[in-house]
């Protein structure tokens, strides 16, 4: 088999219809660069044969999904200060003859952020305590956000997230319960919502967060881009919040991916467009 391109792709499972390969073929595309990105099926049990497959043939990178995001680390030769701290990537970068992983998820969230407001010495609650959570957890803290709170229904979790925070950064974090409807503190400066609640196809859900507690001084961001205008962003708008959206953080994610690849900075307005023909 003779690939003739520098090979980019994704490790997913399912290989259901993937956006990042319809925004990052796009960009592709837009800045003329010779390059494809695939998507390849990779069961649990095969990421080991696939990553040495990946090195094998060449590639200059690829993305990982769940359920890959922490099994893959074991197959890489290193990883980058963010993903250390996290315990798991998303991006893997060829770095000479060593595959290293990084973790673009919360990079790429800070930097959609960053077009509406600077986390810098900001007061955050951040609903979730899953993988991306604790990815924009750790992003925020290396932004140099002043305090952290994370809320979330599991003690165990949220507690872990806040531990990772307070021995591996310079943040305050402190963990709140979520236990019915969740009142925002007025202290508040950006509101993040970290969880699936109303991804589709469940786009009617919202997140049990008194929405009343948000005044026109947060800036509220929803990590779902599918739908971009979540229920949640839509009250928040409402009550006069700046919002931002998950759409910005997959692109932005998409754009520092690249970047690592081939040393391109990309068109963001391209790949948000390119999601957008797909009615993201």
């Amino acid at each position: 088999m003779n690939f003739l391109l520098p090979l980019t792709g994704s490790f997913a499972q399912p290989a259901a219809e993937n956006p990042t390969v319809a925004m990052i073929e796009a960009a592709y595309q837009h800045h003329g660069l010779d390059w494809r990105y695939i998507n390849v099926e990779v069961a649990p049990d095969d990421l080991g044969d696939a990553v040495r497959g990946a090195r094998a043939m060449g590639w200059r990178g690829f993305n990982c999904s769940i359920p890959h995001k922490v099994a893959v680390i074991e197959y890489l030769d290193g990883l980058g200060a963010s993903a250390e701290i996290i315990g798991a990537v998303n991006t893997i970068v060829r770095d000479g003859d060593r595959l290293i992983g990084e973790n673009t998820d919360g990079r790429g969230f800070v930097a959609a952020l960053r077009e509406v407001v600077d986390p810098k010495d900001k007061s955050i609650v951040l609903f979730g305590a899953g993988g991306a959570a604790r990815a924009v957890a750790v992003e925020m803290a290396l932004a140099g956000a002043a305090r952290i709170t994370v809320v979330n229904r599991s003690t165990d979790r949220g507690k872990a997230v806040v531990d990772v925070l307070k021995n591996r950064t310079a943040t305050q974090a402190v963990y709140a319960p979520w236990q019915g409807t969740f009142t925002v503190p007025k202290d508040t400066d950006i509101v993040i919502h970290a969880t699936s609640v109303g991804l589709y196809p469940d786009v009617n859900a919202i997140p049990d967060i008194d929405t009343d507690s948000l005044t026109p001084d947060m800036v509220v961001a929803d990590g779902i881009h599918n739908p971009p205008l979540t229920r949640l962003l839509k009250a928040a708008q409402e009550r006069g919040c700046k919002t931002v959206d998950g759409l910005g953080m997959l692109v932005q994610q998409g754009v520092i991916g690249v970047k690592y690849w081939t040393g391109v900075d990309v068109d963001p307005q391209v790949m948000r467009e390119a999601l957008l023909i797909l009615r993201l």
